[in-house]
């Protein structure tokens, strides 16, 4: 089964993003910061799919970096990118291939959609 790592800095969506993902079948890694998730993607974990709000804490733009980070690590790897504020073209001008954007809030159905579909990409 694919894992997914899930990068949010909200307590309260990670752990739903959590048990959302574990339920449909994904195994799952979580971090709260950049800091940790960079950490995660440099050990070399198995992952298969990457899932970041793209504001995280003070780092407004942390979840691009992620994708940044992730790609070099891992080349095209897919990346949801997951946000409450609006796209804006600058911030998908920096979004790393293969791609999808989910904007907050979503449903289950809608997460679980956005990875299976890019892992389908990938295939």
């Amino acid at each position: 089964m694919a894992t997914v790592l899930i990068v949010e800095d909200e307590p309260v969506v990670l752990t739903l993003a959590e048990s959302v993902l574990q339920h449909a079948g994904y195994d799952t890694i979580s971090a709260a910061t950049l800091a940790e998730a960079e950490a995660i993607l440099r050990s070399g974990a198995s992952i298969d799919v990457v899932a970041t709000d793209i504001g995280l804490g003070e780092e407004l733009d942390g979840g691009l970096k992620i994708g940044q980070v992730a790609t070099e690590q891992y080349p095209g790897i897919p990346i949801l990118y997951v946000s409450g504020r609006p796209l804006t073209d600058g911030m998908k001008a920096l979004f790393v291939e293969p791609n999808a954007f989910l904007p907050k809030p979503y449903t289950d159905e809608q997460l679980i959609s956005g990875v299976s579909s890019l892992l389908r990409e990938g295939d």
